[in-house]
């Protein structure tokens, strides 16, 4: 498996940006006959399960349930996730509550264990509040995944405005 972790405010061309670098670099997994694993949400995870579709890489999305149940997520996570779904070739339910900071940090922990490599569309920056991704990237690494840091030139935060096309 290989997933993906970055910032949650990457602007519109980052994601476009970042959608086409993964594509290049997902190729070579799908050869392998790798799959692409994500929580389904807005901004990253759509461009790498985009990116993962166009370079025929496997996807398996990871939905939120509570109680047995699905879980309510956002409007702008809820269109995320319909998207994700369509370009899925399997679900996974998995029970966190998505408004809450700490148990999405928890399931992102659980599903970098069962990954070999993760791809970090990350700035370097310490995490914050509201972002994990230098946590993320910790973590990974001190459980022996394997991780490639992608931040080029031009790469900016900004409001995430697009989410489907």
């Amino acid at each position: 498996m290989i997933a993906v972790v970055g910032h949650p405010d990457l602007s519109a061309s980052t994601l476009d940006w970042a959608e086409e670098e993964l594509c290049s670099r997902l190729a070579d997994w799908a050869r392998a006959g790798g799959a692409g694993l994500v929580r389904a949400g807005k901004g990253l995870p759509v461009a790498f399960g985009r990116a993962a579709r166009k370079a025929g890489l496997a996807l398996v999305t990871v939905l939120p349930t509570r109680n047995g149940a699905p879980a309510p997520l956002g409007e702008l996570d809820r269109k995320a996730a319909g998207e994700l779904l369509l370009l899925s070739e399997e679900v996974q339910l998995a029970e966190y509550d998505p408004g809450d900071r700490g148990a999405c940090v928890s399931m992102d922990e659980n599903l970098l264990r069962n990954c070999a490599r993760v791809f970090a569309i990350w700035d370097g920056s310490p995490s914050t509040g509201r972002d994990a991704t230098a946590h993320l990237v910790a973590y990974a690494r001190s459980h022996g995944v394997d991780v490639e840091v992608i931040w080029p030139r031009g790469t900016a935060h900004g409001p995430v405005c697009r989410e489907a096309r």
